[in-house]
């Protein structure tokens, strides 16, 4: 049984603790994949407000992850998403991916952060310097990037 840990959350993570504790135990894993998003700027950005659903956002990342886990074969996955106001350049989530070899383990990661964009309730209020602020709308490449993947298996 794949080890699959999910977390949201409002503290920072530490990348290189959650890869140690996802491959505590485990001499079968040949690769991890690893995802950080980062609050990205421009245009007067200068923050992120993110706020989620309890209990149904971790429930669609928990189905989320199995589903790449059945699909790709992994060892196991760590995904941790961050809710609460983020700066320009905090990291937002963290996704990562164990396996038996290295292209299982990225290519699961990439669908993992294609669903996770799409299909998780998280809502991103932008802030900008000039004070105004607007809801993040969803974009049609984001559901194009999902659709490349077919259903979710789990």
């Amino acid at each position: 049984m794949p080890r699959v840990t999910i977390r949201v959350q409002a503290e920072a993570f530490d990348s290189a603790h959650e890869t140690a504790l996802l491959l505590r135990g485990h001499e079968d894993v040949g690769g991890v994949a690893a995802f950080t998003g980062i609050v990205r700027g421009g245009g007067g950005l200068v923050a992120l407000e993110l706020e989620h659903y309890p209990g149904m956002t971790e429930s669609m990342m928990r189905r989320i992850a199995e589903s790449a886990c059945a699909r790709f074969g992994l060892v196991g996955c760590t995904v941790i998403h961050r809710v609460g106001r983020l700066a320009v350049g905090m990291p937002i989530v963290l996704v990562l991916c164990a396996a038996a070899h290295r292209g299982a383990a990225q290519e699961a990661t990439a669908f993992m952060m294609d669903w996770l964009k799409t299909s998780a309730p998280f809502w991103k209020r932008e802030e900008f310097a000039n004070g105004h602020s607007a809801w993040v709308e969803p974009r049609a490449q984001d559901e194009a990037a999902k659709a490349r993947w077919g259903s979710l298996t789990a």
